[in-house]
């Protein structure tokens, strides 16, 4: 698959939106990748997983891993397609979220010990959280492959998320971002979404 027809794909499901929308970082922008659109969207998700699978299928990986809550879906489809390519069992595991970062529990650590482990990921925007991953998989004597993410919308590079062998992602998008100061949709009166994103937060703190 190409870029555009990820893109394609994400759009059919309602991923890729357009509009007014506040951020996490209390930026604000015209376009909005809503990543939890595209998990109840089973085939969709399969046929993006088996993408990643094939950049990767030649890695030899043992174990594939992501972390919560979205990726655990990710690193389950992406492991079986792994598996029908390689006529072979591949594990897909997860990371939990933990005060401070992420672990690897539930016996996961010693599944991926010395074994080649791929990192998947929905979106990286500042690549934390993929980081995080990489860094307990690394922890727990995991041999690293690579890692990769459907959908890269702040020009990450793989130096900022532990460099990994290999930083793969189906697609690129870059989205303008401005304060509040600087938004012309604010200035033009463009409502602002609040069924995704920060919207709400960001018209309660204002008093709207």
């Amino acid at each position: 698959m190409d870029e555009g027809a990820v893109l394609r794909v994400l759009q059919d499901v309602g991923a890729f939106r357009a509009g007014h929308f506040v951020f996490t970082s209390g930026l604000h922008a015209d376009t909005y990748i809503n990543k939890d659109a595209l998990y109840p969207h089973v085939k969709a998700v399969s046929q993006l997983c088996k993408e990643i699978a094939t950049r990767f299928a030649d890695e030899d990986v043992d174990v594939v891993i992501g972390p919560a809550y979205g990726a655990i879906i990710l690193s389950t489809w992406t492991a079986y397609h792994l598996t029908e390519m390689r006529g072979r069992d591949v594990y897909g595991v997860y990371a939990d979220k933990v005060e401070g970062g992420l672990a690897i529990r539930r016996g996961y650590d010693k599944l991926i010990a010395g074994k080649r482990t791929l990192v998947v990921e929905d979106l990286t925007t500042t690549g934390g959280s993929i980081k995080k991953v990489i860094e307990a998989a690394r922890a727990a004597g995991a041999d690293l492959v690579g890692a990769a993410a459907i959908c890269n919308r702040g020009d990450v590079a793989k130096e900022q998320i532990g460099d990994p062998p290999r930083f793969e992602a189906l697609v690129k998008i870059h989205l303008d971002q401005w304060p509040e100061g600087e938004c012309e949709l604010c200035a033009n009166n463009i409502p602002v979404n609040t069924d995704i994103g920060h919207g709400s937060e960001f018209l309660k703190n204002r008093g709207a």
